[in-house]
């Protein structure tokens, strides 16, 4: 048939819709090396696609067959199609010779037949090899032999006796006729001469010889050994053996020694191209009589081939989140041997991540054992073994890469479950803090990530007012210069998002702490720097032995820390031996016992210092009077430069005042005096009665302050007019009611060691 015939209609057999062929990827493979057959998508047909020849698929078998397989996809099916070659007359009859040479005896009888070689027709039945037919002639006749095999060879008939004196030569022309039509014949030329007596025919032990060979046999290897034996003598028993008829691939496999009759293997057999070799051996003696016998020779399959896999409709990737026994690949599995040599198993290198699903007797599917992970296994290199069951076993192995595409299933992880970070106060507005970092590990935009601040507020303030972020890098800024002194610490979220669909986010706490900086100069609270018209003055009797406390100088810090650390100096002093100030208490003490040619009236600045770099600091004036009694102190107040311009009811009042205070003074000092017996060592007898004559006021320091300026509890009683614009007269003196070691201390590294003790209380109250 030519190629484009229809041989039938495959949807139809099928039952299968036209319109599915195409989109189920309807497609035929055929089981031989070439295409004879394909389908037209568009309407089913099976068409012819090469041209077929029955002869050289399946030489002399009587029935020819092709298989085909028909696979279709979605869902995935396999059909088997069986087409039936039937045979045409394309082939002539051919003789195995063109020339036939006989030598008969001129004795010989009529009768005797003499067998001629058979003419061989690739075509079947009616097509093949019909009849023969001999050319005219007075003295022989055509005849037929039938062997038991159902061949059948033409014989030369002599009808009458032959007389080599008369004619020693004969040429005839024997014809084979097919029953074709048309029909075809052959000629071939039989040249007979006439000899004398040669009445014994060659002869084989038995007409046909069965032969069983291994595919694998060497070359050189016997076949057999072929003996013919005659029993004229001389010339007419020698014996030669050749093919009288043998097949083209037959003729290059196999060699027959023409003296002793021995057929050895000339070529490499193969099982798989063809199983059956048959040949007619001739074996003609001297006097020209043939013998002839038929060798059929089985070639044994052997385990010579080894597994032949083809991928079918390959997936090079498929997605992470495919579930589980989603087909990668359609594998077809081939082993061109016979019997338990083309069985195969196959097995998957990794069958963690697949499995191997036979869905035929040739046909594999491999599927996805779980749920695929491209943050785990980006991709595999897929091995793939088939073993067929010979002996020994031969194995193939295909591999194949399968990439593992992403999808968007990790949210971004911070680097730090929470951030904490400190920037010093007075920042510059836009400084970069800090670089917060995220990581996802997903692929291309679904690993791509941007971060961005959730709306929160610090004390009812927006915190974008506060920080800002980068988007893209992370990078925190200060959007606003800090004080640590209004807001010491606030706390936001930063969410990270990545770009996928749909976006997957994760959020983390940032704490920012404002480190203090010494941007505060020390504050004094007492005594008060802002006195303008009127002076404070510190009450020092003549009786104050050395260790007295004068007062105590009383500042405070809006740092913290060590910047809060303040440290008392006195800067000017009328005589440094006279007075001495706490470093780190600011008690100003008496470092001397007083002298009658000590000064009535004393001025000391003292210098208070804070601990930062660079230091900062500020400075107060003391006031102090010497004098043994109250009445003392009214000329050196009289000296004070503004007591000169005070308007008389001022000073009306004031003497007033002043004989009052004096009498309560002369009272007091002489209730001191008595005590003073009564404890010499002790300098705080006036303090006892003072509390009834003077007001008392207390001071609550804050805890911002308490750390440096006030390292344990004081009481002091101030003596002060009623109004500022008139002159003030103050002194400063210890309460008895607190015990006199926590307020005298001669010792400096006890003050120190009361200091480092106290510095970081918070809780410390100052009374003034």
């Amino acid at each position: 048939m030519k190629p484009g015939s229809v041989i039938g209609n495959v949807a139809k057999d099928l039952g299968l819709n036209i319109d599915e062929l195409a989109g189920r990827k309807f497609q035929l493979i055929s089981q031989t090396n070439r295409q004879y057959f394909n389908v037209n998508l568009e309407n089913g047909d099976l068409l012819v696609s090469d041209r077929i020849d029955r002869e050289t698929l399946c030489e002399i078998k009587p029935n020819c067959f092709i298989n085909i397989e028909a696979v279709i996809e979605n869902p995935l099916n396999f059909y088997t199609i069986t087409i039936e070659i039937q045979d045409v007359n394309d082939n002539a009859p051919i003789f195995s010779k063109k020339h036939f040479d006989l030598e008969i005896s001129e004795l010989t009888l009529p009768g005797a037949r003499f067998a001629l070689g058979n003419a061989q027709d690739p075509d079947l039945g009616t097509n093949s090899v019909q009849s023969y037919t001999l050319s005219g002639n007075g003295n022989f006749g055509l005849g037929e032999k039938i062997t038991t095999d159902g061949i059948e060879y033409p014989e030369i008939v002599l009808e009458k006796s032959l007389d080599r004196e008369k004619q020693s030569f004969y040429e005839l022309i024997l014809t084979a006729l097919d029953g074709g039509n048309p029909q075809k014949s052959s000629t071939a030329t039989v040249k007979i001469i006439v000899q004398d007596v040669n009445d014994n025919l060659p002869m084989f032990s038995q007409n046909r010889y069965q032969i069983r060979l291994h595919e694998n046999a060497a070359i050189g290897s016997l076949v057999i050994q072929l003996n013919a034996t005659d029993e004229d003598e001389g010339s007419n028993a020698q014996i030669t053996y050749s093919f009288s008829h043998i097949s083209d691939n037959a003729r290059r496999l196999f060699t027959i020694d023409s003296a002793n009759g021995d057929i050895k293997v000339s070529g490499n057999l193969d099982y798989e191209m063809s199983d059956t070799y048959e040949m007619t051996v001739e074996a003609k003696d001297g006097g020209g009589h043939v013998a002839r016998c038929k060798v059929s020779v089985q070639v044994i399959d052997v385990n010579d081939n080894a597994p032949e896999i083809t991928m079918k409709s390959i997936s090079p990737s498929i997605p992470e989140d495919s579930p589980a026994g989603t087909v990668i690949a359609l594998l077809n599995v081939r082993d061109s041997d016979s019997g338990v040599n083309s069985e195969v198993v196959c097995h998957i290198s990794d069958t963690l991540a697949f499995q191997l699903i036979p869905s035929s007797s040739s046909y594999y599917k491999l599927v996805t054992a779980g749920n695929m992970d491209r943050e785990r296994n980006p991709s595999y290199n897929v091995t793939i073994q088939c073993m067929d069951s010979g002996s020994p076993p031969l194995s193939t192995n295909k591999t194949f890469n399968l990439n593992i595409s992403d999808v968007n299933d990790n949210a971004p992880v911070f680097e730090k479950m929470n951030y904490i970070l400190y920037i010093g106060e007075n920042n510059q507005p836009g400084t970069s803090i800090y670089t917060v970092h995220a990581s996802d590990s997903d692929w291309d935009e679904n690993g791509k990530i941007t971060y961005s601040i959730l709306n929160s507020n610090v004390e009812e303030i927006p915190v974008s007012s506060y920080i800002s972020i980068n988007s893209i890098s992370g990078v925190i800024y200060a959007q606003r210069s800090f004080d640590y002194e209004q807001l010491r610490e606030f706390q936001f979220q930063v969410m990270a998002k990545d770009s996928g669909s749909p976006p997957l986010s994760s959020n983390v706490t940032v704490r920012i702490c404002i480190i203090d900086k010494n941007d505060n100069a020390p504050k004094i609270l007492y005594p008060s720097p802002d006195t303008e018209g009127s002076a404070l003055f510190e009450f020092i009797p003549h009786s104050a032995e050395k260790g007295y406390l004068v007062t105590k100088v009383i500042a405070v810090d809006a740092d913290s820390g060590h910047n809060a650390w303040l440290s008392y100096h006195l800067l000017q002093v009328p005589d440094p031996s006279l007075f001495i100030i706490g470093l780190y208490t600011g008690e100003i003490k008496i470092g001397r016992d007083l002298q009658d040619m000590d000064s009535l009236r004393q001025k000391i600045v003292v210098l208070v210092k804070d601990n930062g770099v660079p230091s900062l600091s500020c400075t107060v004036s003391v006031h102090l009077v010497v004098a043994e009694n109250f009445q003392e102190i009214v000329p050196e107040i009289k000296r004070q430069p503004n007591v000169l311009h005070t308007s008389s009811n001022v000073t009306f009042y004031l003497v007033v005042s002043i004989g009052f205070i004096s009498i309560l003074f002369v009272a007091t000092v002489l209730i001191t005096i008595v005590l003073k017996c009564r404890k010499s060592n002790t300098p705080t007898t006036y303090g006892a009665y003072s509390r009834n004559i003077y007001p008392q006021f207390t001071l609550g320091c804050p805890s911002e302050i308490s750390d440096t300026s006030l390292p344990f509890p004081f009481s002091y009683d101030v003596c002060v007019t009623m109004d500022s614009k008139q002159n003030e007269i103050a002194y400063l003196k210890p309460v008895q009611n607190v015990p006199t070691e926590n307020l005298i201390d001669t010792d400096e590294s006890t003050a120190v060691n009361e200091f480092s003790n106290n510095d970081l209380n918070t809780s410390n109250i100052a009374q003034v």
